[in-house]
């Protein structure tokens, strides 16, 4: 999926939890499970695409006296930490009825 063009908020805001229960049937606590389990998938996600772009900087011969600062790699998790939280872009997900789910039987 395209993290990048998220339009997630980027700070906390306040949300009604009215609003954030309507998709689950009025239930807060079911709605909570479901993004903070979308969030955390996209969290799983986003690590192993940074992780993948930051071993194309990795070199075999690193020691701890060689450390230099390499600014494609800089810029790469700069970008990174500038995108949206992942349980920012789950709840928006959420509110626009992108997250499928299975709600247990009682």
């Amino acid at each position: 999926m395209a993290y990048r063009d998220s339009t997630a908020e980027k700070t906390t805001i306040t949300r009604d939890l009215d609003e954030l229960s309507r998709p689950a049937q009025g239930n807060i606590y079911e709605s909570i499970v479901v993004f903070s389990k979308r969030a955390n998938q996209i969290n799983t996600e986003l690590k192993e695409e940074l992780s993948s772009k930051l071993e194309e900087f990795a070199s075999s011969t690193d020691n701890l006296e060689e450390i230099f600062e390499n600014r494609e790699q800089i810029e790469v998790s700069r970008f990174y930490e500038r995108l949206p939280k992942p349980g920012a872009m789950a709840i928006q997900e959420f509110e626009e009825n992108k997250v499928y789910w299975k709600a247990k039987e009682k």
